[in-house]
């Protein structure tokens, strides 16, 4: 990405820290899960998540690669915000939903047609 492009992208209005916080949520992981992998106290995470404090730059980097989203979008806002693995999965659900509409109304096509292909048999017979 380049200075332009961030300077043109959608900014995210959160702070560092509520971004933070939508980033470990999306991954699925805890506070305490976070704080392991990154090998700091409970505490600390907690400071940045409540904006009580910052990372350094060295943590920053490894905050974005754990957490799957850039440097530029922890400290800025711009950029592609993380993606919850939820909502991925809801995506595949209203595509098999929406087969599954499409199925149910073939089925009641043809349900229709044998009943009234079985109502003109049955005023035959």
């Amino acid at each position: 990405m380049t200075a332009k492009d961030i300077s043109q992208a959608t900014t995210d209005n959160d702070t560092l820290g509520g971004r933070l916080v939508r980033a470990r949520a999306a991954t699925g992981m805890t506070t305490g899960e976070l704080a392991a992998r990154l090998g700091v106290m409970h505490k600390t995470l907690n400071s940045w998540e409540t904006d009580r404090s910052e990372p350094r730059s060295s943590r920053l980097n490894t905050l974005a690669g754990v957490l799957n989203v850039s440097t530029t979008w922890l400290l800025y806002g711009r950029g592609a915000a993380p993606v919850s693995e939820v909502a991925e999965g809801l995506d595949d659900v209203r595509a098999q939903l929406a087969q599954l509409r499409e199925l149910h109304k073939k089925t009641g096509h043809v349900i229709r047609s044998i009943e009234k292909r079985l109502g003109s048999d049955g005023a035959n017979a």
